[in-house]
């Protein structure tokens, strides 16, 4: 069983806004259970390179390959998995970068879907959440679900974009400003701290 998002109207026309690639399903990590075999030097940089033994890894179709069998593990760990084995990587932020965005429709019709670094389109919905944080500056950092508990960052100037679509909304007595998408309104921070 793949977890591909299932396909609807209104993601065909933001994948098509994205340009979309072909949709190959992905290996069901989640059914294998291999044996630990130990961390290997692959680390995703904050910036979503992906470096072996310190050098940067160039061939995209590897970093494909190999983004599409990470695994979050339940003690945190990010993981290479392989029915035979699981090798411990090294993540700096997040698994992903989403890199690309589109936009179609507003307030509680809006759809939204990006494109990350190794080029899959993610839906905002019930699926794939947004989160925000703050980096150590208090700058804004969002984040989107992509699957397995592994998200991408939002690059900088999308987050600009997202922040431009923010409303306020009030949650359980409080004005909050957030974004809508897929029908759910994903919080920022209160409207008096904004």
């Amino acid at each position: 069983m793949s977890e591909d998002p299932v396909p609807d109207p209104a993601l065909n026309r933001l994948s098509a806004a994205l340009g979309d690639l072909p949709k190959r399903g992905l290996p069901p990590v989640e059914r294998w259970n291999p044996p630990y075999c130990g961390e290997i030097d692959i680390r995703i940089a904050a910036d979503g390179t992906w470096f072996h033994n310190g050098e940067p890894i160039r061939r995209d179709k590897l970093v494909r390959l190999f983004a599409s069998i990470l695994r979050r593990e339940p003690d945190g760990r990010t993981v290479l998995v392989t029915p035979v084995e699981s090798v411990g990587i090294t993540v700096e932020d997040a698994a992903f970068l989403a890199v690309e965005m589109a936009v179609e429709g507003a307030g509680a019709q809006r759809r939204i879907a990006f494109r990350t670094n190794v080029d899959e389109v993610i839906p905002v919905d019930a699926d794939h959440a947004l989160r925000f944080e703050q980096d150590a500056e208090g700058g804004l950092k969002p984040y989107l679900h992509v699957r397995r508990n592994l998200w991408a960052l939002v690059t900088r100037a999308l987050t600009y974009d997202l922040v431009d679509l923010a409303e306020e909304h009030e949650v359980e007595g409080e004005t909050w400003l957030g974004v809508q998408a897929g029908g759910v309104f994903y919080r920022i921070a209160p409207a008096s701290e904004a």
